[in-house]
């Protein structure tokens, strides 16, 4: 398989239809299936920055079939970070490429080339993404930032199920290996059409190898800085004649993590921990028409932090245990109808206890139960090869048990959507879709979308869409009662427990302060939001794209954290409240360039305002609670200007990267440079507090970090050695936990396959 241009295609799939098995091509292009009873088939040709292809092959009796087959370049998805890259899934009819929204595919040859062990270091390297710590998680969770949005309003999801483990703050990237992943599905903008309310700033789908052609296995060890060890172990095979697969993977991770706070006397800002994963996929075809899917997750993390600032020293224990089950069958009618049936579970359990060393009090403080089921039947049909129907149908139930506070807690979604891709001609698509939810606390929601693409000339591609959201508050939100006595400590009150949990404090004589901000929490509201994205793609020449998308999410009800009270010691009280209306708009703006073959340049900026519209309404009005700012100068305060404020806590205005890649295939050696840029961010208020972000607060200065790979294979491609170096000088600030100090890793792999 080669491009019009006469390069070999790697890890192109091929797909057959009729009975859902594949293959990829290998590094030169070639592809084998073997097997094959005497018929009629249809090849589904896709790879990233490629058309989709049909093909029609007639296999006879004991004959060798030959195919050349040349792939056009797709328009849309020549730079690094692909915008239409596509793979069939055998666990989702829904194409995550035909979202009106924009969207985005990170190939497994990216991730590999970039050396990235856990899926927040690769995510912190894209364009318009962040990776943040949230209150409620300390700097064990990082999370991700999308388009402004904090990570509780974009779903992950694991070969298209959705993965718990929010309730004690951001769900945690960290938690999640790349070792086994295919690639990652990125998309921009509330996407609760398709994927429910947790969408409502985006979708990342982790997309874990399917297509299993030929057995194989790898060994991999890396070993670094902090004492890092990665170790993975993996294996695939087709058996029963190619009808069945199977894969299996096993990966250990331990760390002695690193230290941000110069005051911190002993311990760690991001604690040592040891993981284990095991995953596993297997599948079988029942007939021509009907298979079966089977995959399994287990993960679980042990993390071991004593700590001493110029308190009582203090042992933090946690323990964190993942599952994720699923069952999938897929049926494919002769019509060309295909039905998924499928039941998903998910469990996310963990138990935290905090020592006092100075009087060897043990105290409970973070044990709790989360469960999901999900079942769901969804539909997909083509007709007339222009227009492609996808719908679904599914209720889900979701229990959690805090054993310390609350107990049990339980809540359950019915939901149905349907999504219609409409090809009026090649230069005209639109894509229009609804879903409807019904949820046991906050009732019903009816959100529509709709998408245009156009395409006036081979080089540019326009492409609009608006889109409704809507999000109902979580469990954390709720029901959290979580004091963290490490780290200088904090505490985090949902709003449903905030009253009495407040008044328990200040019986017990506890509270110092409560701001007046705290009369504000109240029972909260879903957030609907109405997203708009527009923008356009150049080809500029054969070498040279752009892409420039330009997105408006207006929130109603945006749920914001703050702070509202203070302890005695100094300590935190924070909480959650509704913001009547909240914008979060800028642009993303893409660049990538072929140099010469095999070496490629890629740059990528975001430029971004997050603000709530009525602290800018208060201060143009001179009235209400944002009416003044405290002037540091004049030691008085002052009427407020709407310059004065910069915007919702923890949002850059402005991120950048830059990748350079190179490929020199004779030697086999591949190599990366990358850089990345944050701009500063607020932190929390510094001075009399107003309510808002002003000039005289505090603030995460901006920086760069600087990254770099370098890989060889030997041994016809079954042993690579790799180096790779994070933050290369070493940039740390003690308000970035999360933020590892220089790191240095050096990798070992060793694929076994049967040389073709």
């Amino acid at each position: 398989m080669k491009s019009e241009q006469e390069e070999p295609v790697n890890a192109a799939t091929i797909l057959i239809k009729e009975n859902l098995s594949g293959t990829q091509t290998d590094t030169i292009g070639r592809f084998i299936i073997e097997k094959l009873k005497p018929g009629e088939y249809t090849l589904i040709i896709s790879a990233v920055g490629y058309e989709k292809r049909f093909q029609q092959v007639v296999i006879s009796k004991a004959s060798v079939n030959n195919l050349s087959i040349r792939l056009k370049v797709s328009a849309q998805s020549l730079k690094e970070v692909n915008v239409l890259g596509k793979q069939e899934s055998h666990d989702n009819l829904i194409d995550f490429t035909r979202t009106p929204m924009p969207s985005t595919v990170i190939s497994r040859k990216q991730i590999e080339m970039m050396g990235s062990r856990r899926l927040d270091e690769v995510l912190k390297e894209q364009t318009g993404l962040a990776i943040v710590n949230d209150i409620g998680s300390g700097a064990r969770a990082v999370g991700l930032q999308l388009q402004g949005f904090d990570s509780g309003y974009t779903m992950i999801m694991i070969d298209g199920q959705p993965m718990t483990g929010r309730n004690s703050g951001n769900f945690d990237l960290s938690r999640i290996t790349v070792a086994n992943i295919e690639r990652i599905e990125i998309i921009k903008g509330a996407s609760s059409c398709l994927f429910g309310s947790e969408a409502l700033a985006g979708v990342v789908n982790i997309v874990t190898r399917q297509n299993i052609s030929q057995s194989q296995g790898l060994a991999s060890l890396r070993y670094g800085s902090f004492n890092t060890l990665d170790a993975t172990l993996e294996g695939e095979t087709p058996f029963a004649g190619g009808r069945g697969s199977g894969y299996i993977s096993g990966n250990y991770y331990r760390t002695d993590g690193f230290n941000a706070n110069p005051y911190l006397s002993e311990g760690k800002t991001a604690p040592p921990y040891d993981s284990y994963t095991i995953q596993g996929r297997g599948r079988y075809t029942l007939s021509k028409m009907n298979a079966i899917n089977i995959t399994g997750r287990y993960a679980a993390r042990n993390s071991v932090n004593q700590t001493a600032y110029s308190t009582e020293p203090s042992r933090d224990v946690l323990v964190e245990k993942d599952l994720n089950a699923s069952a999938i069958l897929n049926t494919n009618f002769n019509s060309g109808l295909r039905l998924k049936t499928q039941y998903y579970l998910t469990r996310y359990a963990t138990d935290q206890n905090i020592t006092n060393r100075a009087n060897s009090q043990v105290i409970p403080t973070n044990n709790f139960v989360q469960y999901l089921h999900r079942g769901e039947l969804q539909a997909s049909q083509t007709y007339w090869s222009t227009v492609v129907l996808t719908g679904g149908t599914g209720i889900q139930y979701e229990t959690m048990n805090n054993k310390l506070y609350s107990g049990a807690k339980s809540q359950s979604t019915a939901f149905a959507y349907g999504q219609a891709d409409w090809k009026l001609s090649d230069e005209l698509g639109l894509t229009g879709g609804v879903r409807g939810e019904h949820h046991s606390r906050y009732g019903g929601s009816f959100n529509p979308s709709f998408g245009v693409k156009y395409q006036p000339a081979k080089a540019l591609t326009l492409k609009a869409a608006i889109a409704t959201g809507f999000k109902t508050p979580d469990f954390r939100q709720l029901y959290l009662n979580f004091t963290n006595l490490a780290g200088g400590g904090y505490t985090v009150l949902g709003t449903d427990v905030f009253s009495a949990e407040l008044q328990k404090l200040q019986d017990a004589g506890q509270i110092a302060t409560v701001f007046a901000n705290a009369a504000k929490v109240s029972t909260l509201k879903p957030e609907r939001s109405v997203a708009y994205s527009a923008g356009f793609t150049l080809q500029l020449s054969a070498n040279i794209k752009a892409d420039v998308n330009g997105f408006y999410n207006d929130v109603r009800n945006f749920i914001n954290t703050d702070q509202v009270a203070s302890k005695k010691g100094g300590q935190q009280v924070f909480s959650y409240f509704n913001i009547d209306r909240a914008f979060l708009t800028g642009a993303d703006v893409g660049l990538s360039c072929r140099v010469t073959r095999g070496f490629n340049v890629s740059a990528g900026y975001q430029l971004l305002y997050a603000k709530d519209r009525g602290v800018i309404d208060s201060i143009k009005a001179g009235r209400g609670n944002y009416a003044r700012v405290y002037d540091t100068n004049t030691g008085q305060t002052r009427r407020s200007k709407t310059s004065d404020y910069f915007g919702l806590n923890n949002r850059s205005r402005h991120m950048a990267n830059v990748k350079f890649t190179y490929e020199y295939e004779p030697k086999s050696i591949t190599g990366t440079f990358r850089v990345n840029y944050r701009g500063r961010y607020g932190f929390q208020e510094a001075n009399l507090p107003n309510g808002f972000l002003d000039p005289n607060d505090t603030y995460v200065s901006s920086f760069f970090l600087f990254n770099a790979s370098l890989q060889k294979k030997l041994m016809n491609n079954h042993f690579s050695v790799q180096l790779t170096a994070d933050n290369i000088f070493n940039y740390r600030d003690q308000l970035m936990p999360s933020q590892s100090g220089r790191t240095i890793m050096l990798g070992l792999n060793y694929r076994f396959f049967k040389q073709q």
